[in-house]
């Protein structure tokens, strides 16, 4: 059981730079986006926050998968 809370603890902090940055999609006044407004800014966002466990920026195949995983796509 020590072992079971130990490895989900160490899975936590290991996944926590992914979902470091959130991206709220608002517009100037303060109303929630939404339709194609929405998408391209989540893209975006989710390009900028694109970004390895020790903080180099992704390319390729594996930014590819984390902008997909960020978007919900």
């Amino acid at each position: 059981m020590k072992r079971f809370v130990l490895a989900a603890t160490l899975a936590m902090f290991a996944t926590a730079p992914a979902f470091a940055q959130t991206c709220n999609a608002v517009s100037s006044e303060g109303k929630p986006l939404a339709g194609a407004a929405k998408t391209s800014f989540m893209k975006k966002c989710c390009e900028d926050s694109a970004k390895s466990a020790d903080g180099k920026p992704l390319a390729g195949a594996a930014k590819t998968s984390y902008v997909k995983k960020c978007t919900g796509a």
